[in-house]
């Protein structure tokens, strides 16, 4: 019997039923393409961060800069030339390596975080940047003056000048990063691929191989297989990798003991990359490193999350911000109506319930009747309101706008041994992309939770719709009801 009339009532008010299905269909659709944007935000963050530090890394330690000191100097690169008598227009070539920032940590630190307690994994690496000169000197030809009358003793003055000569020098600059390769589970190149030869071998700790960048290979015209003169020393590129998002951390990657080599910091690394064993305890990971280990700086990926900045940024707040209090607002709008709605529809309805009563239909009979068409328009707007949601966010995931994320926050801290190093700030890929842009693909994931809490709304906008009408119903006595007119 309840759910015969209850069919034949929703068709009998298809109108009104479509009325408050719309409403909670709006508002039910609004949360979803929010929560789904939201959390392709986050997922955008994820790779801007993941670009940099690798996957897996929930944090990375390094050392803390050194408070800047009066008087302190300045600190820039030099080149040093010598002459070549036998051919003083041979070209010259030099290149300057330098560990970016000048702080770095001993190598026996990143034993030392491991043991930690909550750390799952712990790995050194060591960010270099090489600065190459190439040119020549040209030498100038001297020419003579024509001889002018008038000198001493009516003899006459000549003079000379230099023509021509000079210099030529080409600079360039490109990161190196060593790698652990006997420990290839965290680091900045575990967001990159091997598209091209084959990536490190756990046995090539100390060896001259190289794996390059996509992009700055194309630019060199480098590939698998060929040699890259880095300090004199000649390296086999035997991988090329592409980064999965974003720009790779390093142009160059080469095992841990060749870079450090080159940048006379043996047993020394810039970044302690850390995985911790719990999600949920990262901050208290970071607590205790701090704590255990003094000198050194922890960095989470909340934290470097909250330098990024850009449009990324922007819409990031304004999702979890405006949106997020726009789709309550209007849910609520929406509950609110519905419940509106259902309560008049049932004033409308007061003979029809005044001589139900009157046959001997309880007030709970009458309530659970009303509550019910209630709870159904709430399901057909939950089901609108899920197509509508889906059609949303798969238009933006398909259209996929371009967002724009950039890491700010970095300083050019203070160098060791109190000296300020000029264009240089702490270690680590980190802060060498500080400043610099990625362009990230806009997705709107749906995820299974998202669906479960559109069903949830629909079923809680029903219940506040019936809530109301109930309640009304219930209310009436079947003499009063019978006496009025509908």
């Amino acid at each position: 019997m309840f759910f015969i009339y209850l069919r034949r009532e929703l068709r009998r008010r298809r109108k009104a039923a479509l009325v408050v299905a719309s409403g909670l269909a709006l508002g039910i659709a609004l949360v979803i393409v929010v929560t789904s944007v939201s959390s392709g935000m986050n997922r955008a963050q994820d790779k801007v961060l993941e670009s940099l530090y690798g996957l897996g890394t929930d944090m990375t330690v390094t050392k803390a800069a050194s408070p800047p000191g009066e008087g302190e100097t300045v600190r820039r690169p030099r080149f040093e030339f010598d002459a070549k008598d036998d051919d003083d227009d041979a070209e010259q070539s030099q290149d300057l390596v330098m560990v970016e920032g000048f702080e770095t940590l001993a190598s026996s630190t990143v034993d030392k975080v491991a043991g930690q307690d909550g750390v799952a994994d712990a790995v050194g690496g060591l960010s270099v940047r090489v600065m190459k000169v190439n040119g020549q000197f040209k030498r100038g030809e001297a020419q003579a003056m024509p001889a002018q009358p008038g000198g001493p003793g009516g003899g006459t003055d000549s003079g000379g000048t230099v023509r021509g000569g000079g210099a030529e020098f080409d600079v360039d600059s490109y990161t190196v990063y060593g790698t652990d390769v006997a420990h290839q589970g965290l680091g900045p190149l575990t967001s990159s691929k091997i598209t091209s030869g084959r990536g490190f071998d756990e046995s090539e700790t100390d060896a001259k191989v190289a794996v390059v960048d996509s992009a700055y290979a194309k630019e060199n015209d480098l590939s698998a297989g060929k040699k890259l003169t880095i300090s004199g020393t000649k390296y086999e590129i035997v991988g090329i990798a592409t980064a999965d998002s974003g720009d790779a951390a390093a142009n160059v990657y080469l095992p841990l003991a060749q870079a450090q080599k080159l940048a006379d910091a043996k047993n020394k690394v810039t970044t302690v990359y850390v995985q911790a064993a719990d999600s949920q305890r990262i901050d208290g990971v970071k607590q205790t490193i701090r704590k255990n280990i003094p000198g050194t700086m922890v960095t989470t990926s909340a934290d470097l999350a909250d330098t990024v900045s850009g449009s990324l940024s922007t819409a990031s707040d304004l999702a979890s911000g405006v949106g997020k209090w726009l789709s309550i607002v209007v849910l609520g709008a929406a509950f609110l109506v519905a419940g509106l709605l259902t309560s008049a529809a049932v004033s409308r309805r007061v003979r029809e319930f005044g001589t139900l009563k009157a046959l001997g239909w309880k007030s709970g009979r009458v309530t659970r009747q009303v509550a019910g068409e209630a709870l159904v328009n709430g399901l057909v707007g939950g089901a609108l309101g899920i197509a509508l949601g889906l059609a949303g966010a798969w238009l933006i995931t398909t259209f996929s706008p371009t967002l724009t994320a950039q890491l700010g926050g970095a300083d050019g801290g203070g160098g060791a041994g109190g000296d300020r190093v000029f264009g240089q700030g702490p270690g680590g890929p980190v802060q060498e992309a500080a400043g610099r842009a990625l362009d990230i693909a806009l997705t709107a994931p749906v995820s299974l939770t998202t669906i479960g809490l559109a069903v949830a709304l629909a079923v809680a906008g029903g219940l506040v719709a019936g809530g109301f009408g109930g309640w009304r119903a219930s209310r009436l006595r079947p003499a009063d009801a019978l006496r009025r007119v509908e």
